[in-house]
């Protein structure tokens, strides 16, 4: 029976989503290690570009930067880091459905799963709701985001980039040194070296996000 909790109900509702067609909602809190027919997956894959539309046009309402900049920043917005992190603010992980071996391994608390399960309740906020209940609710929660500036300041792998380039070095090499975990709650590390530089290593929960804490680290140690 695909019934939401009370308590996951009333959370949703207080968190602004609203609630017509319940499976719809039960299948976005429910993560594919549950073994049911149907999870977070395919609103998942919805609701990203729903979050997506929703940032590209506040931004080019809000931001007159060019084109590049405002790439930059709708990258920060939509990253995983970023809606883990708005996952976390609204109080998602508790009213996931994942089971009890992927709740041992950290999946309650992985980037990549809350992350996923945002972006399904706003796909399935715009298939209950339409795009423009979607929108708004997206502007809400990311509000903090968008106020604050995220993505302003250079991506780490292109200030890595542009640093070697200005010191007349060697583009900066990335190699996935190591992946522990299971696939829900994957950590990477990963290793960049500038020939004749050094080196530096990050680890997290993908691999982009790796690459982008090395290429911050070597920032910090060599910049």
């Amino acid at each position: 029976m695909s019934a939401l909790k009370p308590e996951a109900r009333d959370w949703l509702t207080g968190t602004g989503f609203t609630i017509k067609d319940e499976a719809l909602w039960f299948a976005a809190i429910t993560h594919g290690s549950m073994g049911e027919k149907q999870d977070y997956e395919r609103l998942e894959f919805l609701g990203d570009r729903v979050l997506g539309l929703s940032i590209a046009d506040w931004l080019y309402a809000h931001d007159s930067a060019p084109e590049g900049k405002l790439a930059q920043r709708l990258n920060a917005m939509v990253s995983r880091e970023t809606c883990a992190q708005v996952a976390r603010g609204i109080g998602l992980a508790p009213h996931m459905r994942i089971s009890k071996q992927a709740n041992a391994d950290g999946g309650r608390d992985s980037d990549n799963i809350l992350g996923d399960v945002i972006e399904a309740l706003l796909g399935a906020q715009f298939l209950d709701n339409g795009f423009e209940a979607a929108r708004t609710l997206v502007l809400k929660l990311w509000r903090p985001a968008l106020e604050g500036g995220a993505g302003r300041s250079k991506h780490p792998k292109s200030a890595l980039q542009e640093w070697a380039a200005g010191n007349q070095r060697r583009p900066p090499e990335y190699e996935l040194v190591d992946r522990s975990g299971p696939d829900h709650a994957a950590k990477f590390t990963v290793r960049v070296k500038v020939h004749k530089v050094g080196e530096a290593e990050g680890t997290a929960g993908s691999k982009q996000e790796a690459e982008k804490q090395a290429a911050r680290e070597f920032m910090e140690k060599y910049g």
